[in-house]
């Protein structure tokens, strides 16, 4: 089991990794209740300040799975925490406009035919379904969901900003798991509590795009109609949450079962 979580004031376990959170203490449909200090989600892993850095190695974190493309990894590599397996675990083609969105936004024209008048909300929602039907989505969300269930623990998962790809894998292990929706969404949209960060550099994107703010925002927050048209996609493309789980994903059930298991009390 994971160490006590040390919570500071303003209510984040890692100021400096703002999006850093525990899933567990979700209560499922059957009255289990999730593991705490057992499964992570998080944002950007590479810079933690000095007292940050103690505390996150006091986690016991034993697998550290990075989501986001080789390009990101390799410009900003993570900070491991001693003892820990790092898999960098990809669940969008590197060459995708969804992986790349912040070099398009680096090109004026492009950005505003690819942002402008509104689309960057359609970007998103296109973001969403392709991170249920791409190959690398599958892939990679077979292997978090695989590496949830055989350990070690504790693990943490993370993205850039830890809404998007790891909103979607938080929702995912939070569902196979049998938290009702309802939580799962209000789970999700924590992150936008925990933006300050993305809205820094999104901000200072704006200016050098010329691209007016309010054609970036919706990039920087996360919307419950972005979770919705995933959980849309699932029922479209694969008929069901289930059919979705054993023939999209291919997990086995005796993989559900290990994973209820260990993260289960």
């Amino acid at each position: 089991m994971g160490s006590v979580a040390i919570v500071t004031n303003d209510g984040f376990l890692l100021p400096s990794a703002p999006n850093f959170r525990d899933l567990g203490g979700h209560r499922t449909r059957e009255g289990r209740t999730v593991r705490e200090g057992l499964l992570y989600r998080s944002d950007a892993l590479h810079t933690l300040s000095e007292p940050d850095l103690t505390t996150y190695n006091g986690f016991g974190i034993r697998q550290l799975i990075d989501l986001r493309t080789s390009h990101e990894r390799d410009r900003l590599p993570d900070v491991i925490p001693d003892g820990a397996e790092y898999a960098a675990v990809g669940v969008q083609n590197a060459e995708a406009a969804g992986a790349n969105f912040v070099d398009l936004l680096s090109e004026p024209e492009r950005a505003r035919a690819v942002f402008g008048d509104g689309a960057a909300e359609r970007f998103m929602l296109a973001v969403y379904r392709d991170l249920v039907t791409d190959d690398e989505a599958l892939q990679g969300y077979r292997e978090l969901v695989e590496r949830a269930a055989k350990g070690p623990t504790a693990l943490v998962f993370h993205c850039s900003a830890g809404k998007d790809r790891t909103g979607w894998g938080a929702a995912l292990l939070l569902t196979l798991l049998g938290v009702e929706r309802e939580a799962v969404v209000a789970d999700y949209l924590v992150s936008n509590d925990r933006q300050a960060a993305t809205d820094h550099w999104m901000r200072a994107i704006s200016v050098d795009s010329g691209l007016p703010w309010e054609d970036i925002a919706p990039m920087t927050r996360v919307r419950a109609d972005y979770l919705d048209k995933a959980f849309t996609t699932v029922d479209t493309v694969y008929g069901s949450f289930d059919a979705y789980v054993a023939e999209g994903l291919g997990l086995s059930q005796a993989t559900l079962e290990e994973l209820a298991d260990r993260m289960l009390d």
